[in-house]
């Protein structure tokens, strides 16, 4: 299986953009972590007092002292400090983007690129949901220095693997209240979805899926939300996507279509392509979606194989079920190898 490979030039540019971008979002994860809000001092009944605030809530340290007051100012100076620093790496990570597109990085349609940046922003990214589908092989071919023929990327949704034996805890609580939904409107107001449904819908037709293994007690439990919002997204239970839960995941920096990086969580490519090739054998599946998964299964498992030198007999794929791990043989016959 041929595919076509990054020259040079754009190797070099994509390292560049990748190092300045993983800096910038270090940085800016410190900054919202540890210096959101603010602090400052009030006067309660003649007494100063230091105050954190995070918006309207405010937690006191206690009354002016010397060493609080070298606490406010040392927490001046870092916040300050690191707050130059991230003004600066996103000004750099935006002088890139043309660059960027210039040398035809730009691979990700730029609605999921905004999508998945809201909800790395958020922290969702990688800790809760995980990119499953056709936009994982962006990540893949970041990584490997490819380009995956567009047959075989084109999309028109962003497909969510929500990990739902985690304890969700949203850093803001209007993100909280609003849920999913509440993200997806920040990044696009058009976005609606039905009551009690897994997909919403931008007014382009562009669509997001939230999806879930199915549950064993399934006939029994009801379908749970990430937000309190009575409209939020609930995830979808399918078969087959436990194996997923238990996969090996795999991040990578890659170049939106509007030239700026982006962080992607995504499953291992060998659980992908093991997955796809499962899912090609299924007969309820439309025939049209079952020979694209074929096609999907036997790219990314090249890239695994070849590219990235994954091995298929690791111990790593272990957590996946036998009859699956088995094909692995058959799949790399497939793919060439």
């Amino acid at each position: 299986m041929e595919l076509a490979e990054l020259s040079a030039d754009q190797r070099r540019r994509l390292v560049d953009a990748t190092q300045v971008f993983e800096a910038w979002r270090e940085a800016d994860r410190e900054f919202r972590h540890s210096y959101r809000g603010a602090m400052r001092w009030k006067t309660i009944n003649g007494t100063q007092y230091l105050y954190r605030t995070f918006g309207k809530i405010g937690n006191s340290l206690g009354p002016r002292s010397p060493e609080l007051e070298k606490v406010k100012a040392d927490y001046t100076e870092h916040r300050t400090r690191l707050r130059r620093r991230v003004t600066g790496l996103e000004m750099r990570v935006k002088e890139m983007a043309r660059l960027n597109r210039a040398f035809n990085l730009g691979r990700v349609p730029v609605i999921a690129a905004r999508i998945l940046r809201k909800l790395d922003q958020e922290g969702l990214l990688g800790k809760h949901l995980f990119v499953v589908g056709t936009n994982s092989l962006y990540a893949y071919e970041a990584a490997a220095g490819v380009l995956f023929e567009t047959g075989l990327t084109a999309t028109e949704d962003v497909d969510l693997l929500w990990d739902v034996r985690r304890h969700l805890s949203l850093a803001l609580v209007d993100t909280r209240k609003e849920g999913v939904m509440g993200l997806l409107r920040q990044v696009d107001r058009s976005f609606a979805a039905r009551a009690n449904a897994f997909r919403a819908t931008n007014d382009e037709g562009y669509y997001v899926d939230l999806i879930r293994p199915l549950s064993k007690t399934e006939l029994t439990k009801s379908s749970p939300k990430l937000g309190e919002a009575d409209d939020d997204l609930e995830a979808a239970a399918i078969l087959g996507l436990e194996w997923l839960m238990h996969a090996p995941k795999f991040e990578k920096v890659a170049i939106g279509d509007d030239g700026l990086p982006m962080w992607m969580s995504c499953i291992d490519p060998r659980a992908f392509a093991l997955h796809k090739l499962w899912l090609s054998k299924q007969m309820d599946r439309e025939p049209v979606k079952r020979r694209r998964d074929l096609e999907q299964a036997k790219a990314v498992a090249h890239v695994a194989k070849d590219y990235l030198d994954l091995k298929f007999n690791a111990k790593d794929l272990s957590a996946l079920p036998l009859e699956l791990v088995k094909e692995a043989d058959y799949l790399a016959k497939l793919a060439g190898g």
